[in-house]
């Protein structure tokens, strides 16, 4: 949805000043209001594709009341643009690229069952299995989904996990079990800092990585066709991480978690492991493969996207998050803020989250991260290339 919307608004701009090559829609409306058109283009994608939302995602869309929200805005940015021909026309180009993404996505294998309670769970050492409180694996077939940037889901799809009997198997699940668990049934060596750490990423990736890229667009005063360029690319590459990371989870290795690891150790034939049967992570564990790290894989999209925009990884900026403990987060009067030198940094400590909150070996992390480097260079450098 966040990739759909921006490609719908990039398009819709570039067609009235081609400064970047069009993804779905190419159109010819110069003189058109491009703020008519991006109200448009938004409109058109988000609306449908929030209807479309299953459970328990749809809940949230009405409860919400999400589509008004959506409608009342869109209302109140055409009330601000004049009427006349440059207004119709902008509106026309932003529905037609709204529906040229629409009609390129339709069939794209996203209405994919997100919960599967039939998925085969292993029963040996390093087959994953489902984690505790979850009765299902998530999305399995999420790694069918077409990508919008990357030839397939395999593209990059990084080598093995460390094999259970290994060493540095054994290192990794050491220092997940020292520093992952909850405090109270578990303990943990975590900081103060790492636990906010912990918790301040558990956050969506999109969310957290957008609202990064717009804090860096605002600093550097973007104007709207470079901003709709910036945040095309970073939510492709986003999208098509998730689509990669996916597959290497569920496809191609099936490695369990570290909750499911630790608790039976016993079994696992690595003498350098010792178990805990009750050992309970910071958060409840997703029910998805270790292998590799989803959020890591998002992490290392967007900087290497954000870096690669700007021509620089150095630029300064801090944000806020919505996992963290009441009273923290960013909608409260005091929120917690981290900051940040450059956007590896961000992203290095997000994959480090990973390790604190008990849901990643530390292999897992490091190679999502360099999955998701690969995805954010290869969407930069072949879509929506500038033009002069």
């Amino acid at each position: 949805m966040y990739a759909m919307t921006h490609i719908a608004m990039h398009d819709a701009l570039n067609a009235i000043d081609r400064r970047s090559r069009p993804y779905a829609y190419r159109g010819n409306a110069r003189g058109a209001s491009p703020d008519a058109a991006v109200a448009a283009a938004a409109r058109d994608v988000l609306v449908p594709l929030l209807r479309e939302l299953p459970p328990p995602f749809a809940d949230c869309v009405t409860s919400g009341n999400v589509v008004a929200g959506v409608e009342a805005r869109y209302a109140a940015a055409l009330s601000r643009i004049p009427d006349g021909s440059a207004k119709t026309r902008g509106l026309a180009t932003g529905h037609a690229a709204a529906a040229a993404i629409l009609a390129a996505r339709a069939g794209d294998g996203s209405g994919t069952p997100l919960f599967d309670t039939a998925y085969p769970q292993g029963t040996g050492p390093g087959e994953y299995r489902f984690t505790p409180g979850f009765d299902f694996a998530f999305a399995p077939g999420w790694a069918d989904v077409t990508p919008f940037a990357l030839r397939s889901a395999v593209q990059f799809r990084p080598g093995p996990p460390y094999a259970v009997t290994s060493q540095r198997y054994a290192r990794d699940l050491a220092e997940v079990k020292r520093l992952g668990g909850d405090g109270v049934t578990t303990p943990s060596a975590r900081t103060a800092d790492q636990t906010e750490m912990a918790r301040f990423w558990v956050e969506s990736s999109p969310l957290l990585w957008n609202r990064v890229a717009r804090a860096a667009a605002t600093g550097k005063h973007l104007d709207p066709w470079q901003s709709s360029r910036l945040f095309g690319l970073l939510n492709m590459a986003l999208a098509d991480g998730y689509v990669a990371t996916f597959d290497t989870k569920y496809r191609a290795y099936n490695f369990w978690r570290p909750v499911t690891a630790i608790r039976n150790a016993a079994g696992d034939g690595n003498p350098g492991t010792v178990a805990d049967p009750t050992w309970t992570p910071l958060v409840p564990t997703p029910p998805i493969p270790d292998y590799d790290s989803g959020h890591s894989v998002e992490g290392g999209a967007a900087a290497q996207v954000l870096k690669r925009f700007f021509g620089t990884d150095r630029i300064r900026f801090e944000t806020c998050s919505y996992t963290l403990p009441a009273g923290q987060t960013c909608t409260d009067a005091a929120p917690v803020v981290r900051r940040y030198h450059s956007f590896s940094q961000a992203s290095a400590e997000n994959g480090l989250s990973r390790i604190m909150v008990g849901f990643h070996f530390r292999k897992a992390v490091d190679e999502g991260i360099a999955h998701g480097v690969r995805i954010g260079d290869w969407t930069v450098h072949n879509t929506l290339r500038r033009v002069s």
